[in-house]
């Protein structure tokens, strides 16, 4: 609650006249600073009262592509039965507020406005609360309070679709490495059965000899699948605003969305550490939205991109690696030559660099691209699938 220039001003005015009419027997003038006071109370209980209002909002779409339209949709109802809200509305959007028109809204009756959702930067924007500010006539006193929860509305990197999707690697028992471009299925292990197996994957022979129905459970041993590290150290992608991190952002948006069109396993690792708060949402959320809310770290770079590695090379999560960089981690792709021999298939992606990248390790393709569009032409050119 904020008493405004005006009502101070009253208040000022109400003092004087007190103490003038008190102190020099003027009547006339005590009347007026009773007056003056009465009015500031007065405008003190009008602004006290609150309207009970009920606020939904409906983002359409929640989450989009960068430079596709979004809206927010957003419904104002006053639930009181006998006092009309005679009140001022405006809405956040991200860094800019949108009026709503709730100035004289009867009870029972509702007003709805919708807006556009700025969608021309990659991020995650923040969409309310509701801030609805009570004002008496005379304009003395403002009260204001929110409404509604925050909505986020994702804006995605753009996508560039891609057509090439790396295959699997089926080894045989005699060492030799083939190319399986869906996949296979290999027997793994028996379990007992239950309701809801199919009765065509129960191992009769096992099941007579301990007698109870076993089924077999099989396993996709070279199904291929894909790992993006994206690389969000600041000293990667030098300059204020670098375009290089959002070239990389939609690299990485456009091969995972490649390989999810597929039917294949993706993974998407920051090279910096997210923090607890940043793995804690990212548990929950897919791996668009997290790209959505990337961004660049500055801490110590060099230990980043190693502790990194270490993970990589350790939990061997797929067969084809990407990492996708800017101009400064250009001098730092040595560091993937040691996970060849967990990753059959490396390709890096420098983004933003004025003189191309210096060749990588044996069996690593580097593609220097300027932006997205260009990683996913030069994507589609590789044949290491």
């Amino acid at each position: 609650m904020g008493i405004t220039a005006r009502g101070v001003g009253l208040l000022v005015a109400a003092s004087v006249l007190l103490g003038a009419g008190f102190r020099f027997a003027y009547p006339e003038l005590a009347l007026l600073g009773v007056a003056a006071a009465g009015a500031v109370g007065y405008a003190l209980l009008v602004a006290l009262w609150r309207p009970r209002l009920e606020v939904t909002r409906r983002a359409d779409p929640d989450r989009v592509s960068r430079g596709d339209p979004a809206r927010m949709v957003l419904t104002v109802r006053n639930t009181g039965r006998l006092r009309a809200a005679n009140l001022l509305a405006e809405d956040r959007c991200g860094d800019r507020t949108v009026p709503v028109p709730v100035l004289r809204l009867r009870p029972g009756r509702d007003t709805t406005v919708d807006y556009d959702v700025p969608t021309d930067r990659r991020g995650v924007v923040p969409v309310g609360p509701l801030r609805v500010t009570r004002r008496d006539p005379l304009g003395l006193v403002a009260l204001a309070r929110s409404y509604s929860s925050v909505v986020p509305v994702w804006v995605h990197p753009r996508i560039h679709p891609l057509t090439a999707v790396p295959t699997g690697v089926g080894r045989s028992l005699d060492g030799r490495v083939d190319g399986v471009p869906q996949g296979s299925i290999t027997f793994d292990s028996l379990r007992e059965y239950v309701v809801g197996d199919e009765l065509r994957r129960v191992h009769w022979r096992t099941s007579a000899r301990v007698g109870e129905l076993m089924v077999r459970e099989n396993v996709d041993t070279s199904l291929p699948r894909i790992v993006v590290l994206l690389d969000n150290r600041a000293s990667a992608h030098p300059g204020r605003d670098p375009e290089s991190f959002e070239a990389a952002c939609e690299a990485a948006a456009s091969v995972v969305a490649a390989a999810l069109r597929a039917d294949l396993p993706v993974s998407l690792l920051l090279v910096a550490p997210e923090g607890p708060a940043g793995e804690a949402a990212g548990a929950g959320i897919g791996p668009l939205d997290r790209l959505a809310a990337a961004r660049l770290d500055t801490g110590d770079a060099t230990a980043a991109l190693r502790a990194a590695a270490t993970r990589l090379r350790r939990d061997r999560l797929g067969d084809t690696l990407v990492f996708l960089t800017g101009p400064g981690g250009r001098g730092e792709l040595g560091h993937l030559g040691a996970l060849r021999g967990a990753y059959p298939s490396v390709v890096v992606g420098v983004f933003g660099a004025t003189e191309p990248a210096p060749p990588g390790a044996t069996g690593i393709v580097v593609v220097d691209a300027a932006d997205g569009a260009a990683f996913a032409a030069e994507w589609d050119g590789v044949r290491r699938w």
